[in-house]
């Protein structure tokens, strides 16, 4: 990943930040995105001192369209992205809300899609995208319906910009990982002996009778953003623990 220049949305926790470290730590250039002032913060802290943060929300239209301004302000290309921030809502049908409609299609969809189209001039010939779905956009499972079909949708996102990009010399591959342990389990408004229920059910679903860490999905992304992966194009890859196969 060296002389490489790599931007993450959703930079600050899990899945996003264990994959800055990492590519920091093969040698990549780093910039990450992040919302929560406390979580930028802590980010700071822990990440490497050249590894950039950017205050942006995936949420709000205006920013998602300034992001390209503002990486340009840091660098005159980026030669991979990997779109991670995203938000889960849960509860049964009758709980929802627009509200919870809009929040997760702005930050999960629309997000990602209007921050690439302003990233698009940064991006060489080669280079590579990676976008962040869920196993969720696959399987059934009840509470998750809005949440699941905004990863549906960034499925289906992925395999269209690969055809589109492709001639650009750009890759798109999608990834889904199925119960990591990130803080948005934390975040699922359950007591906490129901927590625990929740938690010990989905780690039973895997074959290996645990939680995957949001490591072992940062060697994935690292992979897909590589030249390793050169001929890897337009793929959903799953990353679960063999939980679509219980």
């Amino acid at each position: 990943m060296k002389n490489k220049t790599i931007l993450i949305t959703g930079g600050t926790t899990g899945i996003g930040l264990a994959s800055a470290k990492l590519l920091s730590a093969a040698g990549a250039k780093v910039i990450v995105t992040g919302r929560n002032p406390t979580t930028l913060a802590a980010a700071r802290q822990e990440l490497p001192a050249n590894v950039l943060i950017l205050k942006s929300d995936s949420g709000n239209l205006a920013d998602a369209q300034a992001l390209g301004t503002e990486v340009k302000k840091l660098t005159d290309k980026i030669d991979g992205i990997f779109f991670n921030a995203g938000i889960g809502q849960f509860g049964p049908i009758e709980a929802m809300t627009p509200q919870n409609y809009d929040d997760m299609f702005n930050v999960n969809v629309r997000g990602p899609y209007f921050q690439l189209q302003s990233l698009l001039t940064l991006l060489p010939n080669p280079s590579a995208i990676v976008l962040n779905a869920s196993v969720v956009a696959e399987l059934g499972f009840p509470t998750t319906t809005i949440y699941a079909a905004t990863k549906a949708a960034v499925v289906s996102l992925g395999k269209s910009l690969a055809v589109e990009l492709a001639p650009r010399g750009v890759r798109v591959n999608t990834l889904s990982p199925g119960p990591i342990t990130t803080p948005i389990y934390n975040k699922l408004g359950f007591p906490p002996e129901a927590q625990k229920g929740f938690e010990d059910h989905m780690a039973s679903m895997s074959l290996f009778k645990r939680f995957g860490t949001a490591e072992e999905v940062a060697k994935l992304v690292r992979f897909l953003l590589s030249d390793d992966s050169s001929y890897i194009i337009g793929e959903n890859i799953t990353i679960d623990g063999g939980v679509r196969l219980t």
